[in-house]
This record gives structure tokens, sequence and C-alpha cells, in this order.
């Protein structure tokens, strides 16, 4: 994970500087993973994130907002007792491990003043928070309770000596010479930046890879030089936060050249932090909350491709209708040559050029006349379903359309999209509305529209599901705004808020509009725009489907980068 003991040192260094000493005047706790303190520190009051996600474990100041429980949880009910009203002196981590110790002056129940440690420990899946009597060196809590029989090295539980993980033998690179590091590379073995990762304490594989690529399989004293160069800037702390964007997004503290794709820097290593995972944990609870929703879209998607698979198949035998009308029509032709019992029939085939012969099957249970007339009924019948399932075709794969166009935006929902979305199934008979006492009816809130502002200041409008989409285009949107959406592929309507936008405000738009669709990841996506005045809506379609004509197109990269800059930021 890039949240390695690098960053863990320059979060620590940055915190210390920043809010020590601080009062601990709140705490939350939101989910069962996550800690949300407001420290008090120079006037100023911060929120202190502690997170033990097994994905995107990690502590630093947030200026997100949390929906916390009615009911605190256990452990935050420990920690209000212990630590309401204390205040945070110092902030430690062990050597360079992702190890952290919050060390905490409060008075206990008559007055006297005590100690206390919040240790973190971040360690993917075995991530935990302790808090830890530091006097005595028992654990008074911990927000994940862990039993001898679970992990034999050591026990997690109220009344236990906190112990420190078992240490790997690593060599800590701020205590260390170039030659002692160089001595523990095997440069025949191969595989470098693996090495640098089992040797060193606090080198992720990201910025392992990077010591590599910036010694590009040179000598040891190429790695001794680039050593040196880390070493310093850890040293010095001349750290420069940055998010790395390319196929996927990573981010450090160090400056990463391996990465070719485009670079968002920051003066803040918590403000890098922060950007970085709050839309990646509200999208993970997102989909924590929508995975039922998820899972009956894509099975009615599934079941409506099967749908559609036997539909095709039906076509495909219609398309021999004829063949049954012609045989039906030259069994009548030629009954005189049919006697009862026969179990086939050599004819004359009319509709050949050449006159040929042709083997007629029958069925020798029925009369000549009954033999012919089943032929034309199957015609008829396969001409009947053709004309059905054409229909049910082209049904079907609006069906799917939409379904597809939900599924797209759940992947970029908020939870209050969420809801939005399941209102609007509700609405059109998928799931079963919910059953609530009487009460007075409220007036429906409009849709809530992100909103991004171009370059030169233009506004700019994004409909991220179909109840926000038919708001925006059919109710808000003024006939001479621009409309833009991506060609022939499931995404957001984007509105331009000008009858006369610059080409840069269309191309930045059109960014918006490629990023909030299902193409968020591809290189090259076309973008249709036309004023509102060209799309329609038709009778009886699906939310948010809409047809529009006077288009032209342009193609554009989807990019995060330029989507956070133009966002507006609320409040």
């Amino acid at each position: 994970m890039p949240f390695d003991g690098i960053v863990t040192h320059a979060v620590t260094e940055e915190l210390n500087k920043d809010i020590i000493p601080g009062k601990i005047t709140k705490i939350y706790q939101p989910t069962n993973t996550e800690l949300l303190f407001t420290v008090r520190s120079r006037g100023n009051n911060v929120n202190l994130l502690l997170s033990i996600h097994p994905s995107y474990a990690r502590f630093h100041l947030t200026a997100a907002s949390f929906d916390n429980p009615k009911e605190p949880p256990m452990f935050c009910m420990v920690l209000r007792k212990h630590l309401s009203g204390a205040i945070i002196e110092d902030i430690e981590q062990y050597k360079l491990e992702r190890i952290v110790s919050f060390t905490i002056k409060t008075r206990n129940e008559i007055g006297d003043l005590t100690t206390k440690k919040l240790v973190i420990e971040l360690m993917g899946k075995h991530s935990n928070i302790m808090l830890v009597d530091a006097e005595q060196n028992h654990i008074i809590d911990s927000l994940k309770h862990i039993s001898m029989a679970q992990n034999r090295h050591r026990t997690i539980l109220p009344g236990h000596p906190y112990q420190m993980p078992p240490q790997p033998d690593k060599l800590n690179p701020l205590h260390i010479n170039e030659e002692q590091f160089i001595k523990r590379l095997d440069f025949n073995a191969g595989k470098l930046d693996t090495q640098i990762v089992q040797n060193l304490i606090g080198f992720s594989p990201f910025i392992a890879k990077e010591l590599v690529s910036r010694a590009n399989l040179g000598s040891a004293n190429t790695y001794k030089q680039v050593f040196n160069t880390v070493q310093t800037q850890l040293l010095q702390s001349e750290y420069t936060p940055a998010i790395y964007i390319d196929k996927k997004e990573e981010f450090h503290v160090i400056p990463i050249h391996s990465c070719p794709g485009e670079v968002i820097t920051y003066a803040s290593t918590n403000k890098m932090l922060d950007d970085y995972y709050t839309g990646k944990a509200e999208r993970d609870r997102v989909k924590q909350q929508a995975k039922d929703l998820y899972r009956f879209l894509k099975n009615e998607k599934d079941k409506n491709k099967r749908k559609l698979k036997k539909h095709e198949q039906t076509i495909k035998k219609a398309e021999n209708k004829e063949h049954y009308q012609k045989i039906g029509e030259l069994l009548t032709a030629h009954m005189h040559l049919i006697s009862p019992g026969d179990k086939q029939v050599k004819v004359i085939d009319y509709y050949d050029p050449n006159q040929s012969e042709l083997n007629i099957e029958l069925n020798p249970n029925k009369s000549p006349s009954e033999n012919a007339q089943s032929y034309y009924k199957t015609y008829q019948k396969l001409k009947t379903s053709e004309q059905i399932v054409s229909k049910e075709i082209i049904k079907t794969k609006e069906e799917i359309a939409y379904l597809e166009q939900l599924i797209q935006q759940i992947d970029a929902a908020s939870m209050a999209d969420i809801e939005e979305i399941r209102e609007e199934l509700r609405e059109e008979g998928y799931l079963k509305k919910q059953t609530k006492q009487k009460k007075a009816k409220k007036k429906p809130s409009k849709p809530t529209l992100e909103k991004y502002r171009s370059s030169d200041g233009t506004e700019l409008l994004v409909g991220k599901n179909n109840k926000q989409n038919e708001y925006l285009t059919m109710k808000l949107a003024a006939r001479d705004d621009i409309w833009l959406h991506t060609k022939d592929i499931p995404g957001s309507h984007v509105v331009i808020r000008t009858k006369d936008p610059s080409e840069e405000t269309i191309q930045e738009a059109a960014i918006l509009a490629a990023y909030f669709s299902k193409s968020r990841h591809s290189s090259t996506v076309p973008v249709d725009f036309t004023k509102i005045r060209h799309v329609k809506k038709p009778n009886g379609a699906k939310p948010g489907y809409v047809t529009y004509d006077n288009q032209k197109t342009v193609f554009v990269t989807p990019s995060e980068a330029l989507v956070t800059k133009l966002k507006i930021k609320e409040g």
C-alpha cells in the first residue's frame, strides 16, 4: 500500500507541528473501522481521522464530513470516558514502522494526572487501535479484540499488557549508511525492488520500484547515490506530497519519477491524504451499502441477456420460415403422389429454375392434406413469432441498456445518490415500495447536482443518476444551454450553463461527461454535445433516457485531476 512507513513518518512530523499540544473536544466512531477526533489547537478546531480499514488504513487530518451512528459503539464510549478533554502532548512513530502512539495527558476519576497512549498499528487487515495505560502498560480497550487462539504471538484484550508486533530483521534507513544498505542487496539474485522491501523498514513496493527505476539497473555506486538522496530527504524532512494518476492512482511524499501520468502536488501531506482517500473510502462505503442493489441489477441484466439470447435464436430459426411455406405449397400441388402411410414423397421443385426433385418428410399418421397444413402452420407460427420477438428484442435491449446505466451510476454514486436510485427502482416497479405509516406528505426535494466551474468561470452541472439527469435536462437547464453525453455509452448528463461556451469550456465539460461514464478508464471517449432544445424524452421512455439531434462530437480523455480541480467546494 502507498501508506508506508515513509508516509507515516511525514504525517507524524506534520501533526506534531500542527496540532501539538491539542485538546480532544469530541470523539466519534462513524464506522466499525474509523475514529474521528475533534482537536482544539492554536485557536482552531481540526478533525483527526484514524482508520483501520483493511484496504485504506491511515491517519490524517480531514475536512470530510461523516454520518455518525445514533448510539456510539462501545469502544467510542470508552475513549470518551478516558480521553474527553485530554491533551495530546506528543505523536511518536516506532522506528520507521507503520506504528504510531499518541501520548495523551488526562485526569482520572479522582482528578489525578495520568498518561494514556493511543496506539495505531497500520498493517492492512491486521490493523488495530488500542488505548493503553502508559504507566502500567496494560490495554484498557481496543477497536479489535484478538485472543490467543487468533494470534499466538500476542493477545490484544482489555487488561493484558501491550506488546509490540513481532519485528522482522530489517534495517532502519534513518540509522544506516549506504555501505550497510548495499551489503543487504544481492545483485546476482535479481528482483532488487523485492530485496529492498525485505531489508528496509518503511519501504513499500511502490517506493522500492522507484529506487530501482532511478538507479536504472546501474552499479552498486548508483544505488548508493539513490539511497543517499532518499535518506537525506527523510532526515531533513524534504517532502513533496503528490498524487500520481496513471492507470491507477498512487501517492507519496518522496518525488516519483517513474509515473508517466498526471501529477497533483500538495503543500501538506495531510491534505494530499485527505483528497486521495476521501473519495475512495466514500465509494467503498457506498459499495457496501449498495451491495444488494448492485447484485439485484446485475442479476436482472444477466436475466435479460439470457432472454435476448433465446429471442435471437428464435429469430434465426424464423429466417427459414419461407422454406416451410414452400414445402406446404409443393405438397398441395403433388397431393396425388402421396398415399396414406407414406413417410416421404419425391416431388418436382417448381421454385427451382432447374426443376430438380426434392424429398419431403411426411408424418405417416397424417393424411396428405394434414401434412401440407402442418408445414403451413409451422410457417405461420415462425412468421408470427418473428414479428412478436423482433419487438421483444428491442424492449430487451432497452432494458439491458437501462440496467447498465444504473450499474454505472452506482459506481460513481454517493450515499444520497444510492437512495435516489432505490427510489427510482421502486417507482419503476423493480423493487417493492416501502410501506410506512401515513404521515403528512412532504414536498419532494429537488435532486442535488454536482457543480463544477470551467477554467473561464462558466458553471457546469452534472447529474449522477436518472433522477438528477431528468431534473437537470428536462427542468433546470435553459433551452439554449449546452447539453453533453458520451456517445452510445452509459453516463451522466452534463450541462454548460451558457448558450455560447468557449472551446476550452466544451472540452472540459466533455471530460466531465467522459469521467462520469462507463468509459472512465478509456483513453479516447466520444462525447456528443448539442443545445437543450434538441434533447427530447420519448413518451413512455425509461427515466433518464433521451433522444437528441443537431449534435457535434468531440473526443476526450477522462482526467480525475481536472475533475478535482474544477469541482466547486461546498461551503
